[in-house]
């Protein structure tokens, strides 16, 4: 599967911004905006050290970190080309 990040550049995390439900939008550090929902990912998962977050108060507690997009020191993360994308799994 062909890569969507440029491969010149180092991509990071810059800015997210809460839109709502489980909805992030994610700007990268190339000018890259993207919308990532990561409700159906949350609720498939019946591992308990991810559902948790569908608890909204936990789940609106993200952060960057290094250039990247976590929650509670790396607890719950995801690939930045993912991320880049919009599809999470």
């Amino acid at each position: 599967m062909k890569s969507m990040l440029p491969k010149e550049e180092i991509v990071e995390v810059m800015k997210a911004a809460y839109l709502g439900g489980y909805r992030l939008s994610i700007e990268f550090s190339d000018g890259h905006v993207q919308e990532v929902d990561f409700e159906l990912f949350l609720r498939r998962s019946a591992h308990p050290e991810i559902s948790k977050y569908l608890d909204l108060d936990r789940f609106k507690q993200y952060q960057i970190t290094d250039g990247q997009l976590d929650w509670n020191d790396y607890d719950l993360c995801f690939s930045l080309e993912d991320l880049y994308k919009g599809e999470i799994s």
